[in-house]
C-alpha cells in the first residue's frame, strides 16, 4: 500500500522568538491506519465559531462529502465487539475462489476423497481462520477537521488467522476521503488560517499475511 498519510503538524518558531505556526503536508507511508495527529495546544489556532458554518462547509467539500465515512455531529457505534464482528462477517461473506479450487490432500500425496458437504463444511472451517474483515469504529479528528469524525478501519488482530498459528489480518488495500482541514500560516494577529482539502487513508481490505 503507498497511501498519502497525514504529516503531524510541527510548531516552527519565528527566528527572535515568536508564535509558532502550523505546516502541514502529506508523506507516503505504508503504515495504516493513521496514527493520531500530535496538534498544537493554543487554541488561537483552532476556528471561530464563524468558520463552522455547516452549510458553507459542505459547499466547499461538494461530493466529497461522504456520509457512510463522515459525521459532523458525534455518531453511534459503528461495530460490534471486534470478535462479534469477525464472526458476522465470515457468515455473510462468501468463500473465495482460491478456496473453493482448493484440493484437499498432502501436497505431493493423494488427493483425499471426500463427498460434497464434508468438503464445504472443512473448507468453511479453513475460512473461519483465515477469512480477515476490516472493523470500523468511529474516530474523533478533533475540531481541526471538518467533518469531525471518521469511520476509520482496521484488521483484526484478536488472534493469527493462520493455521498453524504466525499469520495476521493485515492490510492489502486503500481508500482516501478527502477532509477539510484548518490550517494557519504566519504568527499572532498576522497570522492567516483557512480551512483547505486534505486526503486521508482508509484501510479497504485486509488480507491474512506474514
Amino acid at each position: 500500500i503507498r497511501a498519502l498519510l497525514l504529516c503531524s503538524c510541527l510548531g516552527l518558531l519565528r527566528p527572535g522568538g515568536g508564535q509558532p505556526f502550523l505546516r502541514l503536508r502529506p508523506s507516503p507511508s505504508d503504515n495504516l491506519p493513521v496514527k493520531d495527529i500530535v496538534e498544537h495546544p493554543d487554541p488561537e489556532y483552532d476556528p471561530k465559531e464563524q468558520d463552522l458554518d455547516e452549510r458553507t462547509l459542505r459547499k466547499k467539500l461538494g461530493s466529497h462529502f461522504d456520509p457512510g465515512f463522515m459525521a459532523v455531529a458525534v455518531p453511534g457505534p459503528a461495530n460490534a465487539s471486534g470478535a462479534e464482528a469477525a464472526a458476522a462477517g465470515r457468515g455473510r461473506a462468501a468463500l473465495p475462489a482460491e478456496l473453493r479450487r482448493l484440493e484437499l490432500g498432502p501436497p505431493q500425496g493423494p488427493r483425499l476423497k471426500v463427498g460434497k458437504k464434508a468438503r464445504r463444511k472443512v473448507l468453511q472451517w479453513l475460512w473461519a481462520y483465515t477469512y480477515c474483515p476490516v472493523l470500523y469504529t468511529w474516530k474523533d479528528l478533533g475540531v481541526r477537521f471538518w467533518p469531525r469524525y471518521i469511520k476509520e478501519g482496521n484488521c483484526f488482530a484478536e488472534k493469527s488467522c493462520s493455521l498453524p498459528e504466525g499469520m495476521f489480518c493485515k492490510p492489502v488495500k486503500s481508500v482516501t476521503k478527502t477532509f477539510l482541514r484548518w490550517h494557519c500560516q504566519g504568527w499572532s494577529s498576522q497570522k492567516y488560517c483557512t480551512w483547505i482539502p486534505v486526503q486521508y487513508p482508509l484501510i479497504s481490505e485486509c488480507k491474512c499475511s506474514c
